[in-house]
Order: structure tokens, then sequence, then C-alpha cells
């Protein structure tokens, strides 16, 4: 999928534009980050297909099919999904923060 792939750390930015500040936590799929928006100035959710997943292409599929599902949404319960991207680090879906526990 991505040659040349690089491991996502906090302080790095994705897309140019979203500065990785924490790790929030891991999915059996993507790795969880809270993160700045740096164009707009506030805090989002990054998900983040993991290392291991980035050479399979079916992977790759679901985890952009997830990202539309989701963008599709439009619910007060529901998280918003801000964006979807690609980075050497891997592809990615910047969703609203809400802090809090995880459910």
């Amino acid at each position: 999928m991505l040659q040349g792939a690089r491991l996502a750390e906090i302080d790095s930015v994705l897309g140019d534009r979203y500065r990785l500040v924490d790790t929030i936590g891991q999915g059996g799929m993507a790795s969880i980050f809270r993160a700045l928006d740096t164009q707009l100035g506030r805090e989002v959710a990054i998900k983040l297909l993991r290392p291991e997943y980035l050479r399979d292409p079916d992977f790759g599929s679901r985890f952009r099919q997830e990202a539309q599902n989701a963008a599709s949404l439009s619910h007060p319960n529901v998280v918003t999904v801000f964006d979807y991207g690609e980075d050497p680090s891997g592809p990615y879906i910047v969703m609203e923060y809400v802090d809090g526990e995880d459910l």
C-alpha cells in the first residue's frame, strides 16, 4: 500500500496539518491519537491504520470504507468525521475529539 511507511510518533505532523499530541488508545486495526488541527486550532482525534496492515490492500479499502460510512452519519451521539487522508505513516481518519472515558 504505502512504500517507505514511517511509524507515527507524538509531535509528528500528518498531512501537513495534524500534530499528534498524545496516544488515546489502540484498536485491532488502528491506533488512536489526540491531535491538534494546526489550520483550525482545534483538538481532534485521529485514527491511524496500524503499520502491520499497510501492505494489505484489503485493510486499506476497509479503512477507507469505514471513513466514508462514518462521515455519512449525523447524530448527536456519534462523533463527526472531519477528514480522511493518507500520509507516509498510513491512512488516517480525523474525527471530533470527545474528552472522556473509552466506551
